[in-house]
């Protein structure tokens, strides 16, 4: 109960969160990192997979060289990037080694996400006269959507956790609690910043799953279309009809 105790004591310590390179300060760049890298991963993944996954055509090398990128160390690459000219120019040595890591998820799910949309639905919308552009963005991509959703989580969880190696090569972020606790041999700050770290990945996940919930083509046309039927359940006021003598 020791550690727990004198964890608990360092969290609700006010000066650990307020005072220069305190937990709020942390958490802002960790959070800046976290977002910007996925927005930038988004942008360079999702137009990609999606049209690679419509006309069906060089994805699965795509997919394979990505998944390919897993096996090489985040660490090492964040390394070579800080020591490279890049690493003069603020976090960007930092943000490119997370987009890296973060594409393979997104291209995967969306890639598959729109090969596995029912193929019978996608075949009737082009014998409607469907355009490309209009067999994706209405047919496929609300297909889609619950799988692209899951490789975006995917790539946050794991942006929010591996952000934490910023800190090594001298980074901002809440990776910079963990290390210097080590340096310090303070094992309540240690625990608390991977504490911290752990608690946002969640809170991240937690808010894409009620963004997908919201932003769902399909649960949105599958509401329309019960309040339609509510609608048409209700009935209305009804015409007297006149008697003419």
């Amino acid at each position: 109960m020791g550690i727990f105790a004198d964890v608990w004591t360092w969290l609700t310590t006010g000066s650990h969160w307020t005072d220069e390179g305190g937990v709020l300060q942390r958490l802002g760049e960790h959070a800046y990192l976290t977002v910007v890298c996925l927005a930038l991963s988004c942008a360079l993944a999702l137009p990609l997979a999606l049209w690679l996954g419509h006309v069906g055509k060089g994805g699965a090398l795509a997919v394979n060289l990505s998944n390919a990128g897993r096996a090489i160390p985040t660490f090492a690459v964040l390394v070579l990037l800080t020591m490279s000219p890049l690493g003069k120019h603020g976090d960007w040595a930092t943000i490119v080694a997370l987009v890296l890591f973060a594409l393979p998820p997104l291209l995967t799910n969306a890639y598959t996400g729109v090969r596995e949309a029912d193929r019978e639905v996608v075949e009737a919308a082009r014998g409607m006269g469907m355009t490309h552009w209009q067999l994706l963005r209405q047919v496929e991509l609300p297909l889609a959507f619950p799988l692209i959703m899951t490789g975006v989580q995917t790539a946050a969880v794991q942006l929010v956790a591996t952000a934490t190696l910023a800190a090594l090569p001298g980074g901002g972020g809440l990776g910079r609690l963990i290390t210097a606790g080590f340096g310090n041999y303070d094992t309540p700050q240690v625990v608390a910043g991977a504490l911290l770290v752990a608690l946002l990945a969640l809170l991240v996940e937690r808010l894409l799953t009620v963004a997908e919930k919201l932003l769902d083509p399909m649960r949105r046309r599958d509401r329309g279309r019960d309040h339609d039927r509510a609608d048409d359940a209700v009935p209305g006021p009804k015409t007297p009809v006149s008697s003419t003598s």
